[in-house]
């Protein structure tokens, strides 16, 4: 992720550089207009280029998610690249505003001239600029949105989905602002590019054409609830479904109003188009699945997504599975998806962590299909029996091995606090991390 948007900023910085190093100032430009310009535009264009990426993750483009390791990331790639946007924004907006400034301390003298339309492209090019100021307030709000957590998810979800909209009418401001003889050089020609591909992504979102070819129907078939906190949904896919590999997960929609929600999908394919998913109550939506959700109720199911998949599991290294509460999903169907092939199973050490280890609902299950696996050791960590999973547990097999990947799903804090102990062991581990935070 850090390396695609490294690529992104250092190919349109570049691009700014050229036009730079080829523009010839009129006699007499005072050096801080000329700062201001330049830094107008090269805020203007890392903001559009940061915009037009996340346009284009929303999109759920597959063809990313092997580079970037998964659809999860893509998801988190285009959140970060938003939050981008409206830093770049921003510093655009502020660009702009140092007009002021300068003018009070030199005067208008030395100012570069600019580039008036006339007749109707003039009476365009001012609404353009008012239009742009205003889209930039409500993106920065938006933006600010994204980041409170707290915020409901269903008013933040159609708010979100105010932002291709947001992103037409700055492409138009673009265009309109953009000097001509910029559309004859490199700068330009970037601009075209992004532009294209942001109002492409747009009108897919604005159609409600993003993952239309991944979407099966089916019906809901059997609802449980081992737990006061958990649902089990099992589901029948009539049409459209592709199969999935074990660890993967789907955007399901339960209720139109509410949209699709994305779900791991914790049981193995058998080809017969029925998916089971394991939902935790966290939020106001999966708390009300329980009393909502009935037998023979229609469902729409997108995907499969995801690179969680056993089958990219190093066979050479030392495999240590680590699963936290309802983060065990795909390891449930990696577990499934070996009953039929025992001897296929890799040799893997697989820790649970919950919270309560005599109440969990998942650990029947995990000993039931880890009893028929004799390659994979099965540790429950539980916290209210005092039992909690750390680095230092895991070094004894990572030493011992000549090399090792950790498969990661569960809490964020978990994470970073196995990520931090492995560190201070300097001991040369992959981790692999599903990054579910779509929001």
């Amino acid at each position: 992720m850090n390396l695609l948007f490294t690529a992104v900023i250092a190919v349109t910085t570049l691009v700014w550089g050229i036009d730079v190093a080829t523009t010839v100032w009129p006699a007499g430009v005072h050096p801080l207009w000329v700062v201001r310009q330049e830094s107008v535009l090269l805020t203007g264009l890392l903001s559009i280029a940061m915009m037009s990426l996340a346009m284009l993750l929303a999109t759920r483009p597959i063809w990313l998610e092997a580079p970037l390791g998964g659809m999860d990331w893509v998801y988190r790639a285009h959140k970060w690249a938003g939050l981008l946007a409206g830093l770049f924004a921003i510093l655009h907006w502020l660009a702009d505003q140092a007009g002021g400034p300068i003018k009070s301390l030199i005067g208008k003298a030395g100012r570069p001239p600019k580039v008036e339309y006339e007749g109707l492209l003039g009476h365009l090019q001012h609404l353009a600029k008012d239009m742009g100021e205003w889209t930039f307030y409500a993106i920065v709000a938006l933006l600010l949105i994204a980041l409170w957590k707290k915020f409901p998810y269903r008013p933040w979800r159609l708010l979100h989905r105010v932002m291709p909209v947001l992103y037409l009418i700055l492409a138009v401001h673009a265009v309109l602002l953009s000097p001509p003889d910029y559309w004859r050089q490199p700068v330009g020609w970037l601009v075209a590019v992004l532009l294209a591909v942001g109002t492409y992504a747009a009108l897919c979102a604005l159609r409600g054409a993003i993952g239309r070819g991944r979407r099966a129907v089916g019906e809901i078939v059997s609802i449980e609830q081992p737990s006061r906190e958990l649902i089990t949904v099992s589901c029948c896919l009539r049409h459209g479904w592709r199969g999935h590999r074990p660890g993967q997960f789907a955007f399901v929609t339960f209720d139109v109003r509410e949209g699709a929600h994305p779900f791991t999908i914790a049981s193995a394919d058998r080809g017969d188009g029925c998916v089971t998913f394991q939902i935790k109550a966290l939020g106001d939506y999966t708390r009300q699945l329980a009393t909502r959700l009935r037998p023979g109720q229609a469902v729409q199911v997108e995907g499969p997504y995801g690179c969680f998949d056993l089958a990219r599991a190093d066979r050479r290294a030392q495999q240590i599975w680590v699963a936290g509460g309802v983060g065990v999903t795909p390891f449930l169907a990696w577990l499934e998806s070996l009953q039929a092939a025992p001897e296929q199973a890799p040799v893997a050490e697989l820790h649970y962590c919950t919270r309560d280890r005599d109440g969990d609902p998942f650990v029947a299950r995990l000993e039931r299909l880890c009893a028929g696996l004799p390659s994979i050791c099965l540790q429950v960590h539980g916290e209210r029996q005092g039992q909690r999973l750390d680095a230092d547990g895991m070094m004894q097999s990572i030493q011992t091995a000549r090399r090792s990947e950790v498969w990661f799903c569960g809490p964020n804090g978990l994470a970073a606090a196995l990520r931090a102990g492995l560190r201070r062991w300097r001991q040369p581990v992959r981790f692999h991390q599903e990054a579910f935070e779509m929001r």
